[in-house]
């Protein structure tokens, strides 16, 4: 089914509590983008992980600036194309996880390089997490997102979890 911004507040709570769903949000701006995300992170809890998918200039990194926003991060929000990880802590002491795991060829060399200890440590975000969704629990909460063909700003984000 497809929502507006202006109807995920009502839906995301009972959404997300659920073992598999799937929804579409038409977003017509990077901020809005931003404002999905940060509405998604109010319930987010430790070791909940959200996988990103989508092209390069997608949006990836603006939905990673409104999860900053809800936690108060005031760090500047990059993707961490050549760290692979950017680790944030919120106030509350929360671990914030920002992976981006373009350059790594697949599950093997994560594990090897990074580990997934993060997993259980945090709530983590991973860009391009396609690439090692082997080693990722079911759990995961997946978005994908697209851009529109003819509208730059447009952007169709699906948020999907199959068990």
């Amino acid at each position: 089914m497809q929502y507006n911004l202006k109807d995920i507040n009502k839906i995301i709570p009972k959404t997300l509590e659920k073992n598999e769903f799937n929804i579409c949000i038409t977003s017509k701006s990077e901020k809005e983008t931003k404002e999905l995300a940060y509405i998604i992170s109010k319930y987010l809890k430790s070791n909940d992980i959200v996988i990103l998918n989508g092209e390069l200039g997608s949006g990836k990194t603006a939905f990673m600036q409104g999860v900053a926003k809800y936690f108060d991060i005031e760090e500047q929000i990059t993707s961490p194309t050549f760290t692979i990880v950017n680790e944030y802590l919120t106030k509350d002491n929360l671990n914030i996880y920002h992976f981006d795991v373009y350059r790594i060829e697949d599950e093997i060399e994560f594990t090897e390089q990074i580990g997934t200890d993060y997993f259980e440590n945090g709530i983590c975000f991973i860009e391009w997490g396609n690439i090692i969704q082997n080693i990722l629990p079911k759990t995961a909460i997946h978005i994908d997102i697209q851009k529109d063909e003819n509208d730059y700003d447009t952007r169709y984000i699906n948020i999907w979890r199959k068990k």
